[in-house]
């Protein structure tokens, strides 16, 4: 930086301030308080610029002495207990808001502290708080929604919230706020909507904050964790813009949320952010991913699902020793994070690899609970259908879903213990007994396929696989090429080769139209069927066909092959791509941000 010449320190730092260059700021703050270490102007300035770049602890300190210096001035105080606040230090922040007990700052003190024991999780002290504002003061309405919205009463915060805008206006946060309230009520069409008012304003009102830019490709240094990126909500938005996608399983669209965030290098990230990349990049970087959520683990605050999520990464990535380590190395937070369905769930879980008869009846045991629930609430959706309550039938239905989610993971995990030894039959039975519960859903319907098709029972495993692809003809690899290449060879063993080759037609002409639109991206559907029905026809003795085949397969050389090897399998193709067994889904999901009062 040039030298300043004595006499223009107050204006170079005030346009220093005014063009939000707080990092340049503070550092010639700081030198001018080496010199004069009682200093007001600097201590403000400093503590001012230290609170813009989201350095609380510092900010703290600063009007920490000028709480001591000049205990005459009110707003310090008022700044400091708010920087204790912000920095995370709340009994210390509780213990400053105290001092601001008179009639001029007594509505903030309340406020504060409502909001820091909001923050300790402390919800009917911070209830009790705010009961003591007048009912028409928009922070009242505001945080009311808060504590609604963690009671799990959504509609209710959302009216709150909504309220709270009508008087606020368009406030980043509180638009935020209802988003979250939508997304969890399952309304993703309209959480979308308020996510998308969040970064168009971010983006018309601040273009220096880069979105979108790393997703161009576009090589764009860090914004840093300013006020002003806080205050716009970008972050928020885009980390539950990654959540709706992640649900909605366009793990693209997730990806490329988290990567149109305003560009921030990795040690700035924050919590819900670094959870979430490791989440939605498990499948490629999954050595990252579960280095990230451990180290989170390590931190004083992480997302409330961080414990449960690395529990259940650890276990479909099959490492379940790892798995094993973390329950009991964090006993501690198994009761304040896993739910009790959860911990059932991975105790059997772990339980299989060394008692697989003891964890099929824990298996059993949670099925059977969760089947009498399924009961009761499919029950109550028909009573409240009877009644025409709609809203009542909406809830029913939202929980009957839910728990119909979690029969199937159960129930998925149990058929596998039989699956891994290949008794077929016993898997079939399994199924069997769980129509009344499953027999519209799809991960249901396509195990029940493969179980079929494992004991060469055609003609019934083309009943459930050809409604999983008729769903989605028109985008006919978004199906797993395992689906594809099991129903074709389907086909071809009931004497349907019409319909085999009608199926490959169309995931050929997929194929070109990708290969047209992306001449660099490599697609394998097309492949893997041929490999597939070239090593059936082999099996059964017409070679020449079935070579011819395995050949095909590989055309065009260029884009078939790559610098990586073939590893060798002891399987046979078919056998190896008909063998997908029956996986549980992994009921992992990105965690949201907090919901934050205003102060």
């Amino acid at each position: 930086m040039t030298a300043i010449k004595d006499g223009e320190y107050t204006a170079t730092i005030y346009k220093l301030i005014k063009d939000s260059q707080y990092v340049e700021a503070i550092h010639i703050l700081n030198g001018q308080l080496q010199k004069h270490t009682k200093s007001r102007a600097a201590l403000s300035l400093l503590g001012f610029c230290y609170y813009h770049i989201q350095d609380f602890t510092s900010a703290a300190e600063c009007y920490e002495q000028l709480t001591h210096l000049h205990p005459e001035v009110e707003e310090y105080k008022v700044y400091y207990a708010q920087s204790l606040y912000k920095a995370g230090a709340y009994p210390d922040a509780t213990k400053a808001s105290f001092v601001l007990d008179n009639p001029s700052s007594h509505t903030k003190m309340v406020k504060l502290q409502a909001c820091i024991k909001y923050c300790e999780e402390d919800y009917s002290a911070a209830k009790s708080l705010l009961e003591q504002l007048p009912q028409d003061d928009p922070d009242y309405v505001y945080n009311m929604g808060c504590l609604l919205y963690q009671d799990g009463k959504y509609e209710e915060a959302c009216k709150k919230f909504m309220s709270a805008m009508q008087v606020l206006g368009y406030v980043p946060a509180l638009s935020y706020n209802i988003a979250l309230t939508y997304y969890s009520l399952k309304n993703y069409a309209q959480a979308l909507k308020y996510i998308g008012e969040i970064i168009e304003r971010g983006i018309r009102e601040h273009p220096e904050l880069s979105v979108g830019m790393t997703t161009e490709g576009i090589d764009v240094h860090s914004v840093g964790n300013t006020l002003v990126l806080h205050q716009t909500a970008l972050i928020e938005a885009f980390n539950l813009k990654a959540a709706i996608e992640y649900q909605l399983k366009n793990l693209k669209g997730a990806q490329e949320a988290l990567t149109d965030m305003p560009p921030r290098s990795e040690e700035e990230l924050d919590p819900v952010t670094l959870h979430n990349q490791a989440l939605v990049n498990m499948d490629t970087k999954p050595s990252e991913g579960f280095e990230k959520l451990a180290f989170l683990l390590q931190q004083p605050s992480f997302p409330s699902v961080t414990f449960g999520n690395l529990l259940l990464l650890y276990c479909k990535h099959e490492y379940f020793d790892l798995a094993a380590d973390v329950l009991a190395e964090n006993a501690h937070l198994t009761y304040k994070f896993l739910s009790p369905y959860m911990y059932e769930f991975l105790d059997a879980l772990l339980t299989c690899q060394t008692a697989p008869e003891e964890a099929f009846r824990k298996f059993d045991e949670m099925n059977g609970k969760l089947t009498e629930q399924l009961r009761k609430l499919a029950k109550q959706v028909q009573e409240a259908r009877l009644a025409r309550d709609d809203e009542a039938q909406k809830k029913a239905l939202q929980d009957y879903d839910l728990m119909q989610e979690k029969y199937i993971v159960v129930l998925m995990s149990q058929a596998k213990i039989y699956w891994n030894r290949e008794n077929f039959q016993v898997v079939e039975k399994i199924f069997r007994k769980s129509v009344e519960v499953c027999n519209e859903d799809d991960t249901w319907r396509l195990n029940v396929a493969h179980v079929l098709f494992m004991q060469n029972k055609y003609k019934e495993a083309i009943g459930f696989y050809e409604p999983i692809v008729k769903k989605h003809y028109d985008n006919i690899l978004n199906v797993s090429a395992v689906v594809l290449a099991n129903l074709c060879v389907s086909y071809i063993m009931t004497s349907q080769n019409e319909e085999a080759e009608e199926l490959m037609r169309k995931i050929e002409k997929e194929e070109e139209q990708i290969s047209y639109d992306d001449p660099d991206k490599k697609v394998f559907h097309l492949c893997i069927v041929n490999l597939v029905i070239g090593t059936l026809y082999c099996a059964k003795g017409n070679y020449d066909f079935g070579i011819s085949r395995v050949i095909k397969s590989l055309e065009p050389y260029n884009k078939k092959f790559t610098g990586r090897r073939f590893q060798p399998s002891s399987n046979s193709l078919w056998r190896r791509s008909a063998s997908t067994s029956a996986r549980t889904p992994s009921p992992t999901r990105p965690g949201c941000s907090r919901l934050y009062s205003t102060m």
